[in-house]
């Protein structure tokens, strides 16, 4: 979508209109699933935080300054939403494990799945073997374009943290990848 178009329909949005939020949902879905794929395991996760994700955008879109690009704003939802979840995932493991040991029943979670549509599944496995922040790092840089100034803005990280993670993201990355073919390693760099 068109910088002048993205602009209308961002207007009719705020004005309430559910048919721009239709048209904004179909332009921007596919490039929000990929990255919300690549920083979250679990499918059903995943469709957790897209709906939040787009009530986020629909409620906040009033905050939206015009001014600023528009993926720049909706990514740095993006990234807040997944570090929400984390948060209360995080909380309802604690619970579950004082549940756990009070009942003294196993429990077994879910194998995580990879879902990285359009990706080499050898570098899919290779990005969710890094931590989560070298991780969306790496995402924001790669797949997003990002320069690492943007992405510290992006993250409210400094600038040094942002080249560490992504320094240390790409060694184990090339750790990861280093036993494929050398052929292998020129297409995976299509990231």
């Amino acid at each position: 979508m068109q910088s002048e178009s993205m602009y209308h329909v961002l207007t009719k949005m705020i004005e309430g209109d559910q048919q721009a939020f239709h048209a904004l949902y179909d332009a921007t879905y596919k490039d929000i699933y990929r990255t919300v794929s690549f920083l979250v395991d679990h499918p059903q996760d995943r469709e957790d935080i897209m709906n939040e994700i787009y009530m986020q955008m629909w409620t906040s879109l009033p905050n939206y300054d015009p001014n600023r690009p528009f993926h720049f704003w909706l990514h740095g939802l993006v990234i807040r939403q997944v570090q929400r979840f984390r948060v209360k995932s995080w909380r309802r493991f604690r619970i579950f494990e004082r549940i756990r040991v009070f009942s003294r029943q196993e429990h077994h979670w879910d194998q995580p799945t990879l879902r990285t549509d359009g990706t080499d599944p050898e570098i899919s496995r290779a990005m969710h073997k890094l931590t989560d922040k070298q991780r969306t790092v790496i995402i924001l840089r790669f797949y997003h374009d990002y320069k690492l100034e943007e992405i510290a803005t992006l993250l409210n990280i400094p600038l040094g943290t942002v080249k560490s993670r992504y320094h240390a993201g790409l060694q184990l990355l090339r750790k990861q990848l280093g036993n494929l073919p050398l052929e292998r390693k020129e297409e995976n760099n299509a990231y």
